[in-house]
Formats: structure tokens, sequence, C-alpha cells
């Protein structure tokens, strides 16, 4: 953090170290429990150019962000992603710690040596099945292998991997233990995520709603869970596995509340800051950012501070989501 630039501090006094940076509300798959089947995406217009979240990129690492991690829809499939990212890299060990990214795995092959090479360590990829019919049907139409091929690429490339796996009752609660061999035996760390309540979908989430701690209950009549140091900056508690050597996160907005620690807030694709992914409080950045450059963005970033909710308010119970806003327009 420069000398004059003050760090970000909510009105509950906690620092924001982490940025989840969205660059496309795109997404190649269209999993049942994030989004709808027939979706209506942003043009192109409307989003931040790659220049801007470039430039934002770094204001942000100048106000004390340390972790940056790229999002989207499915990032990887924002045309010259590659070019943001080793923009980005380029501020590693001068104020930003770490660049790292989620993707659903479907177009890392082509990539992943290079994201290495611009500064990406560790990324996250969505997995929710290793059964190729039932990832087809999750997905409504990814292609198991083509996603199993981007993440051995990717390993081979150096790259550090955690496997996201959404716990969904009756769909995949099944695979948990499989999941959890199929991690350790290939060297990543799993996190299992409970489901959450953004955007209308077709079907009812309360019925395939599968609270984590009745997972990890299951999981121990079986393995041997530790908790550990282990943090990455995120929401996930871990655990190491002693069966396997490896580890386990639960992330459970739902049955285990983390905000008092939030240190995240999330920008769109198109600048609007979220501080919270659970509410709908927001700042539009993207105008004033080209209206005012730095001067708009400082103001933007205290608005957010300022406003920031104590916590979110998911209730999987309740009839409508949390917000009616998509996960894909969030980022993930």
């Amino acid at each position: 953090m420069s000398d004059t630039a003050p760090g970000l501090i909510d009105g509950f006094g906690r620092r924001i170290t982490y940025v989840r940076l969205s660059v496309t509300d795109r997404c190649d798959l269209r999993c049942h429990y994030c989004m709808s089947e027939h979706m209506q995406f942003l043009p192109k217009s409307d989003l931040l150019t790659l220049e801007e979240l470039a430039d934002l990129a770094g204001i942000l690492v100048d106000r004390g962000v340390r972790r940056i991690r790229l999002t989207g829809g499915e990032p990887l499939v924002r045309r010259n992603i590659l070019t943001l990212v080793e923009a980005i890299g380029r501020r590693l060990g001068q104020g930003l710690d770490e660049i790292t990214m989620t993707t659903n795995g479907t177009q890392l092959a082509p990539v992943a040596e290079r994201l290495r090479e611009y500064g990406v360590r560790r990324i996250n990829v969505s997995l929710d099945s290793l059964d190729g019919d039932r990832f087809r049907a999750i997905t409504r139409r990814g292609d198991l292998d083509q996603v199993l091929s981007g993440i051995e690429t990717a390993r081979a490339a150096g790259l550090v991997i955690k496997i996201n796996m959404v716990a969904l009752k009756g769909v995949n609660e099944s695979e948990v233990e499989a999941m959890v061999a199929w991690c350790g035996e290939h060297g990543f760390d799993l996190a299992l995520i409970e489901t959450m309540p953004l955007g209308h979908i077709q079907g009812d989430r309360i019925h395939h709603y599968l609270p984590l701690d009745t997972v990890k209950r299951r999981l121990e009549k079986r393995y041997t869970l530790r908790p550990s140091m282990h943090r990455t900056g995120g929401p996930a508690r871990y655990f190491d596995v002693a069966e396997t050597g490896g580890r386990i996160g639960f992330i459970s907005p739902l049955t285990n509340n983390f905000c008092d620690g939030c240190n995240r807030i999330r920008i769109t694709a198109t600048g609007t800051i979220y501080g919270c992914l659970g509410h709908d409080q927001r700042v539009e950045l993207r105008d004033v950012m080209r209206s005012e450059g730095r001067d708009g963005v400082d103001r933007a970033l205290a608005a957010v501070m300022a406003a920031k909710p104590p916590r979110h308010e998911f209730d999987i119970a309740r009839s409508r989501p949390a917000v009616a806003r998509h996960m894909n327009v969030t980022g993930g």
C-alpha cells in the first residue's frame, strides 16, 4: 500500500485485502444451481475493458488489496483474458501477494502454461461430479473428459489445484467420499460448498440443499479429519485428511456463518462493487471511473466500505432468493 493511500476498512473494522474481480458474466456451461438454462448475457459494450480492469486492479493493490481472484461466469471465455492476467501479474511482489482464478476447466488446457508464466500459482476448478452423465446433467452441456484434461494439463504446468464441489442433496451427495479419495490421489485440495440462494432458477433449491455439517459427519465415519491451520484468504474451514494426506475445506454460509471475518468485496464485469454476496448493497463504479479516474474509484470504494453490511441474508427456506442476481453476474 502506498504511503498516501489508506487501506480499505469497513464500518465493522474488517480490513479488505481480497477482491474477487469478475471479467465476464458469460459461461459455456449452465449449471442448474447457478443459472437459468436460457440466460440473457450482457452486451460487450457494458463491460469494463481489459485495460480498465487492469487499471482498477492496480488501484486496489495501492489500497491494500493483497489477493485478486479472477472470476466469471467463466473467465477463460473472455477474449484476450491472458493480457489482463499478465498485466495484473506485474504487481506481484509490489503490493500484490497472489493472483488466482476460478474456472470450470473447459478452456484450461490451452492456457495453463501461460497462466503459470504470468504469475498464477494456484487455481480453483469447479467440478461437481466424476461421473460423465451426471456431470453433463448438472452442467446441462459439459464434457467431463474435457475438464479432466484441462485439470491434468494445469497440474503438469505446475499449478496448484483446488477442486470446488457444490454438495447437492439427491444429485451428487453419494459422490462426496469418492471425490475426497480422488483429490487425495491426485494431490488436490477439495472445497465442499453449500448451495446458495442466488437468482431465480428452474427447480426448488431447498430440495437439493445439503448442510455441510451432515456431510462432515458422514465423512468422519470413513476418514479422520483434523482441523488444519491452512488458510487461503477465503471463507473455507480446512481439515487435514489423515488417510489421504489431503485437505478438505467446508464453505458453509448457511450452517456456519463466517461473516465476522469477511475480508472481501466483489466487483462485477460491469464495474458494480458489491460489499456482500448475499446483499444488494452496491456502488456503480464504471461511469465514475471513466469520467473521474482514480478519484472516482476512491470515492466509490469509500461508499462501499461505509455501507458494507455485517453479514449476508441467506435463507434457503425462503420462497425467493436472497438476491435476484445469479452467481455468474456477481462473480463466483
